[in-house]
This record gives structure tokens, sequence and C-alpha cells, in this order.
């Protein structure tokens, strides 16, 4: 296991995760971080005597090979760590992720009207890893330029924003994400309108307004060079997001460590009908 900071993702072989290893090159290139690759070999069982359960152990370090060769062929100034583990793969991501800036997992799709189908690792993952987790589907947005393209900006960050509760690491992960990939960074917030109103003669839209203004500025002051939008929008957060990211590089949504490893519904409607990389940030 790396000592180090790293961006990590995990290979298992599949279209999806070699996808994922891909973005995480790119990305641990914009971080100039390592990039530790990482496969889970979960030993069957001795009572199992098929041969499609009995995966040959050098089949399985394979698979960490080839994805080693390809990422050290198309990214070469790219440090690359390679680790094969013994047992249930959850378990060895969420162990790596404690040494981890970032994990990088592949979702699975049926096609772009179809949704996502998430595989259980990837969203057991998601929601209980110490470190942001990004989700990146096989055949999504192609990738965008790590240093910017000098025909435009890339294809912008999306942030879901709630304002009722703090928001400080999403936030941090958005501009940060944002500024590194030289790229616009979109800021929605999602209410509904209260059924009685308010006693406070303030219009609720022009309160929240302000209240949204007051979270982004100091981040705008600590990343001036990012360009900021920001939208406030009735309804649920869930149907906009993925409005909104639809030619997105970049969608962020939170994840409240205090909800005991499960994700909310903001962040299930985000990766399973969004076909852009998904990243889930966790925060108090």
């Amino acid at each position: 296991m790396p000592t180090q900071r790293t961006i990590t993702a995990g290979v298992d072989g599949s279209p999806e995760s070699l996808e994922a290893a891909d973005w995480a090159a790119r990305e641990a290139l914009r971080r100039d971080l390592p990039l530790h690759l990482i496969h889970a070999y979960d030993v069957p069982s001795e009572r199992s005597h098929l041969p499609e359960i009995e995966v040959p152990f050098h089949r399985e370090r394979g698979a960490l090979d080839r994805a080693v060769v390809q990422l050290s062929y198309a990214h070469p100034a790219l440090g690359i760590l390679d680790e094969q583990v013994t047992g249930p793969p959850v378990r060895a991501l969420l162990a790596a992720a404690e040494s981890s800036a970032l994990l990088v997992v592949g979702s699975r799709g049926f096609g772009a009207l179809a949704g996502v189908l998430v595989g259980s690792v990837a969203l057991a993952v998601a929601a209980r890893a110490d470190c942001p987790v990004v989700l990146v589907r096989a055949g999504g947005h192609p990738e965008d330029d790590p240093e910017g393209s000098a025909a435009g900006p890339n294809r912008p960050v999306v942030l879901g924003l709630d304002l009722d509760r703090p928001c400080d690491e999403l936030l941090e992960f958005a501009f940060f994400a944002a500024a590194a990939r030289h790229a616009p960074l979109h800021v929605v917030h999602t209410w509904a309108v209260p059924l009685v109103p308010s006693a406070d003669a303030t219009d609720p839209t022009v309160a929240k307004s302000r209240s949204l203004s007051a979270s982004l500025t100091p981040w705008r002051n600590k990343f001036p060079g990012t360009q900021v939008t920001e939208r406030l929008v009735h309804g649920l957060a869930g149907h906009h997001l993925v409005k909104a990211a639809a030619e997105a590089g970049l969608l962020v949504v939170g994840r409240r460590i205090s909800a005991g490893g499960r994700l909310g519904r903001t962040a299930h409607a985000a990766i399973h009908r969004t076909r852009c990389p998904v990243a889930i940030v966790p925060h108090s």
C-alpha cells in the first residue's frame, strides 16, 4: 500500500474499469500525484469447483498488467504504482481510500436512454469511502485535455449545492476541479417552495439567492481565474442536476458522513442517470 497520497483507481479488466483508470491517470497528471492501480482478487471458496469461477491467478494479474502497460504508453510522464490484493474488492478499495486523495471506479451502462447500471462495488465504495469517489462510465463524454484546450475552455464542472448544510468540502473540491481543468463552474441549488408562507416578509427567492452568493464569494476570491455561474431553481435536485450535467465534464454532489454509509436520493439520481463522471464528496 502506498504511503503517499495518490489518485487510486480500481481495475478488474472490464472496459469500465479501464476507462476509469484512464480518467484517474489524467487527474493524477493534473494534480501532479502518482496513480495507484489496485486489483482485488477474491479467492473462491474451496468447495467451489466451477471452472468459470476458479479463475487462475495469472489471468487476474494479467488485467492489472495490461492496464499498467496501456496507461504507461498513453501517459509516459505519469508515475504508476500497481498493487494486487487478495480479498473482496469493496474492502480493498475502502482500505486504499484511506491514503488516497481521490478514488476512481467504473460504472456500467445500458445506453443513453436506459440509464446507468452501477455495480454493487461502485455503489458500496461511493457510499463509504473516506475520500471523494468518482464514478466513470465507459462510453461517456470524451475526456477533456488535462492542460486545457487552446480552442477554448473544457466542459464545465457542475456542482449541486445544498445550502442547508455545511458545504466547504464540496466547494473546495468543485472549485479546484474547475481550476485544474481551466473549465467554468456551474453551481446549482434547488429548493421547494414552502406550502406555508414564512412569517419573514423577505422574498424567499431573494433570501436563497443572497445565501448562495454569500457561500460562493470566498471561493471566488480564492479562485479568481475560474468563471462561475450560479442557478437557483425550484424542484427536485436530482432532476435539475441531471439536466445541468448533460454537457458537463464532471458532476459534483455531496454525501453526508452522518448518513451511515448510505447515498441520498440526489446522489443516486446523479449516478444512475448521468453520462459524465460523477464525484461523490463526503462532508459533515
